[in-house]
């Protein structure tokens, strides 16, 4: 088939998640962390406080969530960074990353007041605090497949993949024929990008998100079409295309570029240090005896080792001058 009736794997994904947010409810297909509980949002939001705090207290400074579907996970924060810290809630400007019209018309529902941009690179400058929760997945990414000696990239043509010869991509683990190997250029370069920022202008940003601690070989890419699994290379627009995030890789890129690191730990660590399970028992002393016990499930959700808490990592990527962030303490 000639190269030019094919779409390299990540323009394809690239355009099939954009049709997909922009005609479809992606909640109808899959639930995140915010949507779970919301103890979720309020620790992430006494996080950036303190955050906030460290960063020595800049007035302004942009408090921007890229990917923040529902606004569900920044009402929560706001909510909680107006209690706690009322000048912080005073001096932060809200900035979303959004490029679906549709999500920003719910968003605005939440977050009156908020400004919107279709990429990270288009947030104002100054310090910054970051927050992506299941962003970085659905970014993306390159398939390389070894075939004895040599290695193929995969692209996508008449509804399945298509083998194209290539050199060998750099910093492929040994493989064996047939093993595949993904790369997420557009991850590495928007870590990259923002550990330059961060470096210049000061501030954090944090990543929660699923993958491996340690790069690996393995194919990753999945799709959910109304609830279940399905084949990602069938009618393109129709499914949410993701991939497992390469932590490792993108710890990498930012310290390649001037950005120190904390992590990647476990989600489930991360939120029980922030106190995941002492407010959830807090919020549940208050409420029927139903509610209660479906708001300590949520919290075992999000933490168990067997469910979200191991598979989900964080990752926090910070001005150099600023000390261990909270819930990554050695």
């Amino acid at each position: 088939m000639p190269r030019r009736m094919m779409q390299r794997l990540d323009a394809f994904m690239a355009t099939a998640n954009a049709a997909y947010y922009a005609s479809r409810d992606p909640f109808a297909d899959f639930t995140t962390a915010p949507e779970i509980t919301q103890v979720f949002g309020e620790l992430l939001g006494a996080w950036a406080a303190v955050c906030w705090q460290a960063m020595g207290e800049p007035n302004p400074v942009v408090l921007a969530e890229a990917g923040p579907g529902r606004g569900t996970l920044m009402a929560d924060a706001l909510r909680v960074i107006g209690r706690v810290s009322p000048e912080f809630a005073g001096a932060a400007q809200l900035h979303l990353v959004e490029t679906s019209p549709r999500l920003r018309a719910v968003q605005a529902q939440k977050l009156p007041g908020a400004i919107w941009h279709d990429r990270v690179e288009h947030l104002p400058p100054g310090p910054l605090i970051l927050l992506g929760n299941e962003f970085l997945d659905a970014l993306p990414i390159r398939q390389f497949i070894r075939r004895g000696d040599g290695w193929a990239e995969r692209y996508v043509g008449s509804g399945g993949f298509v083998e194209c010869p290539v050199a060998a991509p750099a910093g492929a683990p040994g493989m064996e024929s047939g093993q595949v190997f993904e790369i997420g250029e557009m991850a590495c370069e928007l870590v990259r990008y923002l550990a330059r920022r961060l470096a210049k202008d000061g501030g954090v940003a944090l990543f929660l998100d699923y993958g491996p601690e340690h790069s690996a070989a393995g194919e990753s890419l999945q799709a959910i079409r109304d609830g279940q699994a399905a084949d990602p290379l069938a009618a393109p627009g129709s499914a949410d295309l993701t991939a497992h995030v390469d932590f490792a890789a993108l710890a990498r890129a930012a310290r390649d570029a001037g950005g120190t690191v904390a992590g990647p730990v476990p989600q489930g660590m991360f939120l029980a240090r922030l106190g995941l399970f002492q407010r959830s028992g807090q919020l549940a002393r208050h409420l029927p005896p139903r509610e209660a016990a479906g708001l300590i499930e949520a919290a075992k959700r999000l933490a168990e080792p067997d469910r979200m808490g191991r598979l989900f990592k964080v990752l926090a990527i910070c001005h150099p001058s600023l000390p261990i962030p909270a819930g990554f303490e050695p």
